[in-house]
Parts: C-alpha cells; sequence; structure tokens
C-alpha cells in the first residue's frame, strides 16, 4: 500500500513538473512576440499620455520576463498558469504599441 501511494505521487509530481516546463517554454516563446515597430519618438508630441503608453511598453515586457524568470527559478508567483499573465502583459504591450502608432508583427501568441 505504501509502495502504491509513493508511486502515486512520484507520477504526480513528475506531470506537474513536465506541464510547468511546458508552461515556461510556451511563455518563453511568447516572449518573442513583444515587438513594437516603427514609432518615431524623436517625432513625437510627448505629453503626459505618451509617456503613460511609452512607460507601459517598456514595462510589460519587462515584468513579462521577470515572471518568466522566476518560474525558471523555481519561484511559483501565481496560482493561475504562466502563459495566462505573460498573455495579460503582452495585451497590455499590443495597446501601449497601438496608442504610440506602432505597428506589431502580424502573429500572435
Amino acid at each position: 500500500m505504501k509502495t502504491l501511494i509513493l508511486l502515486a505521487a512520484i507520477i504526480v509530481l513528475t506531470g506537474c513538473s513536465l506541464s510547468t516546463s511546458r508552461d515556461v517554454k510556451h511563455a518563453e516563446k511568447m516572449l518573442s512576440y513583444f515587438q513594437c515597430n516603427n514609432i518615431e519618438t524623436a517625432q513625437m508630441a510627448h505629453s503626459s499620455i505618451t509617456s503613460y503608453h511609452e512607460q507601459s511598453l517598456a514595462s510589460s515586457r519587462q515584468k513579462a520576463e521577470s515572471y518568466v524568470q522566476s518560474y525558471k527559478d523555481g519561484d511559483k508567483l501565481f496560482d493561475v498558469p504562466l502563459t495566462e499573465v505573460v498573455e495579460e502583459q503582452y495585451f497590455i504591450y499590443q495597446e501601449a504599441c497601438q496608442h504610440l502608432g506602432g505597428i506589431r508583427p502580424t502573429q500572435a501568441p
């Protein structure tokens, strides 16, 4: 009976680590989508709105990278899958890019 329980625990732990590893790999791939092209900051009228979107653009990518690194280091920060957290940051990134007049790549996560 103890052997059966131990075997079940090992299988569950192995399954969890494999799904976490797959989640991290998918989140890392999603980081490559964080691109915003054709932003001409020199010609852009700077205002508080522009500054806000520039900050959102930078911080959302930085947060996503930080979350992925934390998961790679073994720290589980959220109760939801990492890819969902990175997708949320990507959405914020896309919105900021659009408001700054940038062009997103056509691929999506």
